[in-house]
């Protein structure tokens, strides 16, 4: 596909990269001539210097001839103006970044009234991200499958806890839940496992299955952390705004930390049934004052990577079960990884990966059979689902005979409202939602994953 990025920024710059990488035409606009150059040093992509807004500038990228615009500046209003006169040039689609709170009920509005594809809003899906991992505190990242009727959950094994040590092909006999690990990541690699594998302390898993099934897992294997019912948020940005909404509809009460006077009135009348606590929460007896005792879980989302860092370090010492942190530097990630704050959020790469999904959602043919995907171990495995038409390849025959290309693995068939584990014997039917991962490569549609695949 010929692709136009809009913005040099970290969103854009991510995405560049990620689509770059699948093999897509990119080419990036940005006015500021520093980006540019250093865009144009790290990516295999053409750079244009000048405004998005620019018809001239979008003709030069090729916006006439663009199968995809994305608009990833800073500003909505000039991602709405670049995405509307992109579509007036010509190009095909246009997905478009869009912040402000305001807008985010205007959605539809917005796609139908600009012509845009689709509308992104980074903070609000780093705030759905950080719901989905506190109504399932166990795990450090969880993401869902076929309308939420399947998960896969990202857990660290612990030293010396029951899962060390263990072949997976003694799991289910050991724990009696239907569970299967996917992918383990050890020592910066991801391995699809075979059933001889063995789980080491320390390995980051993947697994898949049914919610009540993972609590039975977790139960099992003295993982399971309980439900969270109070929760604490350290920061009153826009995060925290949609953070809260989504928490309290489904029945969580929240305490917003935020030492901003200004933006105290605002939360006010913005989450109104959230406490709205005015003092410095980068301060322990701030804390203490305001219950961080008490609560389950403690999300730090001020825009300091070092402050979330500190007082989620502080939350852990004073025995909250669930902690999350937003960083936005990256390579922060790693430098966590054994510190015990597992559940980190770094919203450009959350957005990052969204809008790649989109786009190899668009790439593929109007009939593809792909219906979500994500990115696991750091990109390095795909888990991708699969609705199974009636002449695939992968239909009528028993999984132990499917001659499956290396590194792929099928986890999971959701079958009408039936989630299935599968087994050697298993038989894939039309009409079923297939899921599985691969480190395979580029995966387009289901029978690329049978060797010689049709």
């Amino acid at each position: 596909m010929k692709i136009i990025i809009a913005g040099a920024g970290k969103v854009g710059r991510t995405v560049a990269a990620i689509l770059s990488e699948e093999g897509h035409d990119v080419t990036i606009i940005d006015r500021d001539p520093e980006l540019i150059g250093a865009v144009s040093n790290e990516l295999d992509v053409i750079c244009v210097e000048g405004s998005a807004t620019n018809p001239e500038t979008l003709k030069e990228a090729g916006a006439g001839e663009a199968d995809l615009l994305l608009a990833a500046t800073q500003l909505d209003e000039v991602n709405m103006v670049c995405g509307i006169s992109a579509r007036h040039l010509g190009t095909a689609h246009v997905i478009a970044r869009i912040r402000d709170t305001e807008y985010l009920s205007q959605t539809e509005f917005l796609r139908e009234a600009l012509g845009l594809s689709v509308v992104v809003n980074p903070e609000y899906e780093c705030a759905k991200e950080i719901a989905r991992v506190l109504r399932f505190p166990s795990a450090v990242r969880v993401d869902t499958f076929s309308k939420g009727s399947l998960e896969i959950v990202e857990h660290r094994v612990a030293e010396g806890g029951k899962l060390d040590g263990m072949p997976l092909n003694m799991l289910q006999q050991s724990f009696g839940a239907k569970v299967l690990v996917s992918v383990v990541e050890r020592d910066d690699e991801a391995v699809i496992p075979n059933g001889d594998f063995v789980l080491q302390g320390g390995d980051r898993l993947s697994i898949t299955g049914e919610a009540r099934e993972m609590r039975r897992f977790f139960i099992a294997t003295g993982q399971y952390k309980k439900p969270v019912r109070k929760v604490m948020i350290l920061g009153g940005g826009r995060i925290a705004v949609y953070l809260t909404r989504l928490l309290q509809e489904v029945g969580m009460t929240v305490t917003v930390v935020e030492r901003s006077r200004e933006i105290c009135e605002q939360l006010c009348d913005l989450i109104p049934e959230a406490s709205i606590v005015c003092g410095d929460g980068t301060r322990n007896d701030v804390l203490l004052e305001d219950g961080i005792s008490s609560v389950d879980a403690f999300v730090a989302l001020t825009g300091e990577d070092g402050d979330n860092i500190i007082t989620s370090m502080y939350a852990r010492n004073c025995g909250v079960g669930k902690i999350v942190a937003k960083v936005n530097r990256e390579h922060f990630s790693e430098i966590l990884e054994d510190s015990g704050l597992d559940s980190i959020v770094t919203p450009k790469s959350i957005v990052a990966q969204q809008l790649a999904r989109y786009v190899r959602a668009m790439s593929n043919s109007m009939d593809s059979s792909m219906e979500t995907l994500y990115r696991l171990a750091d990109g390095m495995v795909e888990a991708l689902e699969f609705r199974v038409g009636e002449d695939s390849a992968c239909v009528g025959v028993p999984l132990k005979e499917l001659k499956l290309r290396p590194n792929v693995l099928i986890c999971a068939l959701i079958r009408g409202r039936e989630s299935i584990i599968p087994d050697g014997g298993t038989v894939i039917r039309p009409g079923d939602h297939a899921i599985l991962v691969s480190a395979a490569g580029r995966l387009e549609k289901l029978d690329d994953i049978v060797e010689g695949g049709r």
